[in-house]
């Protein structure tokens, strides 16, 4: 079951992180999502274990996008933020929406 369109009442600018160069960080093309945006600060785990402090969180369709931490975010308030963590939601073939959760810096 996908996450239903009436909740993806924003829009974020995801620009994929693709790696480092001798210049600095790489990225993808910017895709324009469709999400919905909480903004409420949380305690977050990131990929290596750490504890973050997370300012907001998209959730959106699981093929949205693809956004491997450190990709940027610009959000609809035109701020620039960093993905901590994607987490995919999957109810397993429950009546639950399938979403992507991606945790903002």
């Amino acid at each position: 079951m996908l996450i239903p369109g009436y909740l993806l009442r924003h829009q974020v600018t995801v620009e994929p992180y693709e790696g480092d160069s001798a210049v600095g960080p790489l990225y993808g093309d910017p895709v324009t999502v469709r999400c919905f945006l909480e903004e409420e600060t949380r305690l977050v785990r990131a990929p290596d274990g750490r504890e973050v402090t997370s300012s907001s969180t998209i959730y959106c369709r699981l093929d949205a996008v693809t956004a491997p931490p450190e990709s940027k975010v610009t959000l609809p308030d035109g701020r620039e933020t960093t993905v901590i963590a994607q987490i995919p939601h999957n109810g397993g073939g429950l009546p639950t929406p399938d979403h992507l959760e991606v945790q903002l810096v």
